[in-house]
């Protein structure tokens, strides 16, 4: 849980009650649907955040004050009014939307930023290969691109080589197959465990060597992430195909 989320629980836990108590003294000169819109505001704020507890406790802890200090009975958690029911149950219902609402939108900005990142991964080596950069430079700093875009334990070039050491193979259209040609889903179980994975690099057609990657425990590249590592190969390919023969280290 980083900072910023911990914050939000405590506010999620916190404000709706101390909204609550700051309308006791007022409680009996307006109706407490007026509160319960105060009280829909403080978690609509928490929520915003786009942490499901911190929202879901907010909405938790609104219903329970306001049923404890702004209806009939006060000071006891019960409900005699079938109108305060209903308005509680909304409090609630209305929070917990609002939260998921607030969460889809942080995942959706967080897709977005990722992608961004891709782009300019794309656009660094398109732009190193273009400004003649030499093939090594280019080969370091894709190589670098892939350890983070794959969350690689490490990532190293070998030109003219494939297939030594039966590695498993990351394939252009981003599947993965296994040194016994068995397809691997590396989205829901990262790259195969107990070997490395080759990355094949071409350029003009021709066969220039590979990239080996030694993935990290626990990590699961999307399709997408595959995709881009293709497209980050395919530059060092076409770079050593005009600049590098095969077989010069």
């Amino acid at each position: 849980m980083s900072r910023r989320d911990a914050v939000a629980v405590l506010a999620g836990l916190a404000a709706p009650l101390a909204l609550a108590v700051l309308l006791v003294p007022f409680r009996g000169s307006f109706h407490n649907t007026d509160a319960a819109l105060a009280l829909i505001l403080v978690v609509v704020a928490v929520a915003a955040n786009g942490y499901r507890l911190a929202g879901i406790l907010a909405a938790v802890s609104a219903a329970l004050w306001f049923d404890f200090f702004l209806t009939r009975p006060y000071e006891r958690f019960t409900i005699t009014r079938r109108e305060d029911i209903e308005t509680t149950i909304l409090l609630l219902v209305i929070g917990v939307a609002v939260t998921e609402i607030a969460v889809w939108g942080r995942r959706q900005h967080a897709a977005a930023s990722r992608r961004a990142g891709y782009l300019d991964g794309i656009h660094a080596a398109a732009q190193a290969a273009a400004s003649g950069a030499s093939p090594s430079a280019l080969i370091d700093q894709v190589a670098g691109q892939l350890t983070r875009l794959l969350s690689l334990k490490a990532c190293r070039f070998q030109h003219g080589a494939a297939g030594l050491g039966q590695p498993a193979r990351m394939q252009h259209d981003g599947t993965v197959i296994t040194a016994r040609q068995q397809h691997w889903d590396a989205g829901a179980e990262g790259f195969p465990p107990g070997t490395d994975t080759e990355l094949l690099v071409e350029g003009g057609g021709v066969f220039q060597g590979r990239f080996l990657m030694t993935p990290s425990p626990g990590a699961r590249p999307t399709l997408e992430q595959r995709l881009l590592a293709v497209a980050l190969a395919d530059q060092v390919g076409a770079a050593l195909a005009a600049s590098h023969p095969v077989g010069q280290g």
